[in-house]
Parts: C-alpha cells; sequence; structure tokens
C-alpha cells in the first residue's frame, strides 16, 4: 500500500470523527485533536507501560502460534493418513470461539500473562494451523519426488519446499489474525490484571469516567494492531521479494 494512500484514509476516518464529536457535542465523544493531546500526555505517565504489555502478549502469542502449526500444518498437508485422522478433531474445534474457555484457563494457569498468553495463542493457532494444511496440501507429487531424486532429506525438504512455499500461507493467516489477536487481547485484560490496554481502556471508561482517557486507550490498541499489520507486511516483503517483483 502506498503512503499517499494511507494518508488519505487516515485524513477521511479523523475528518468523519471530528464531524460526528460535532454532531453530538458531548463529553462521551470528544475530537480527535483532544484524544491526541491526552494520547501523548498519558504514554510517559503510564499509558506506554500499558502498551508495552499488550504488545508483549500479543507478539509472544503469534510466535509461539506461528512455531507450533506451521510444522504441524506442514505434516498434516503432506500426510494424507495423519491428516485423514487430525482433520475431524481440527473441524470441531477451529470453528469453537475459544474465548469462552478463559475463564477455565484462568482457574487452570492462574491470573498472570501465562493464561493471556495462552488464550491467543489457541485462537492463532488454529487460524494458521488450517492455512498452512491446506497450502501444504496444493504442493504438487512431481516437485518434491524432484528434489528427493536429488538426494535431499526429510531436513533438506522441509527446509527448501515445505517452509518456503507455505511462508507466504503463513504471513497471510497473520495478516487475517491480528485483527483477531487485538480483540481477544481486550477481552482478556478485563479480567484479573492492572496492566494492559484492555484493563485501561475499561478503567478509564467504565470507572473512573474519563472518556478522553478511554479513548486514548482505544487508539493506542488501534496502533498496536496497525503495527502488528505493518510488521507482517514488512516480514512478507523481506522474506518473499519475488511476490512483489513487477512484470
Amino acid at each position: 500500500m502506498r503512503r499517499r494512500d494511507l494518508l488519505i484514509a487516515t485524513a477521511a476516518l479523523v475528518a468523519v470523527w471530528q464531524t460526528m464529536a460535532w454532531l453530538v457535542s458531548s463529553s462521551i465523544l470528544p475530537g480527535p485533536v483532544r484524544v491526541a493531546e491526552v494520547l501523548i500526555r498519558e504514554l510517559p505517565r503510564g499509558l506506554g507501560r500499558h502498551f508495552l504489555a499488550s504488545a508483549g502478549r500479543v507478539a509472544a502469542s503469534m510466535v509461539i502460534a506461528v512455531s507450533l502449526a506451521t510444522p504441524l500444518g506442514l505434516i498434516l498437508g503432506q500426510s494424507r493418513k495423519l491428516n485423514q485422522l487430525l482433520s475431524p478433531v481440527v473441524y470441531v474445534l477451529y470453528p469453537i470461539p475459544k474465548i469462552v474457555f478463559l475463564p477455565l484457563i484462568l482457574l487452570l494457569l492462574g491470573i498472570g500473562n501465562t493464561s493471556k498468553v495462552f488464550i491467543i495463542t489457541l485462537i492463532l493457532f488454529f487460524q494458521v494451523l488450517v492455512v498452512v494444511r491446506d497450502e501444504a496440501a496444493t504442493l504438487r507429487p512431481e516437485l518434491i519426488h524432484s528434489v528427493r531424486s536429488l538426494g535431499a532429506g526429510r531436513r533438506a525438504l522441509f527446509r527448501h519446499v515445505y517452509l518456503p512455499a507455505s511462508l507466504p500461507a503463513v504471513l497471510t493467516a497473520l495478516r487475517l489474525s491480528v485483527g483477531t489477536a487485538v480483540a481477544v487481547l481486550y477481552v482478556a485484560e478485563l479480567f484479573a490484571t492492572r496492566l494492559g490496554l484492555g484493563y485501561y481502556i475499561y478503567l478509564n471508561g467504565s470507572t473512573l469516567f474519563n472518556y478522553r482517557a478511554m479513548y486514548a486507550g482505544i487508539l493506542a490498541m488501534s496502533l498496536l494492531g496497525l503495527g502488528l499489520y505493518f510488521l507482517v507486511d514488512w516480514l512478507e516483503r523481506a522474506a518473499t521479494p519475488y511476490r512483489f517483483v513487477e512484470q
């Protein structure tokens, strides 16, 4: 995406926000300039710590989910027997909203970072797994046989065939999962924690009735999601530059 298009879209959204603030004319919906002022003022006063805590949880979840789901997805995509054995389990578990397990996870893993990282990882795991499995299943058998004929073993096949072929699918799954991960993060941080953007937004909006600070937290969480989205875009361009070569 070009920077010009991004700036135009941002300006349009800010204009709509400001127009709605004028129409509502209430402290419940402050304008973007006032919210930006609060965001800048609150970052060194504590909002920055909440942002870093949330960012760390999402980043850890993404790394763990990709590390676990990618190899398993490749195995299922290339092993018809294992896929037939485990596909019914994936089929049953994938549509279930994993967030409903959060109270149980909190009881089992406690109220620390572990439970929050686990629930996000659980959701991302299935999203990455299904995409990678389907992508690996489309690899042409003659391509694999030709590489094997050159003496490549399992490790070489994984490194030079399976992983490069599935990498675009992994990054696509991550891009699609960023919004879900941030949404789940907000819900997870509402429970038994005093650090994180979800807690910050809820505290200021429902307890302190500091709506400007609440919107500053929402804006910070939006920037977190946007930053992660751009990070995945950068990783895609760095890892698969051949997809962006102009024809």
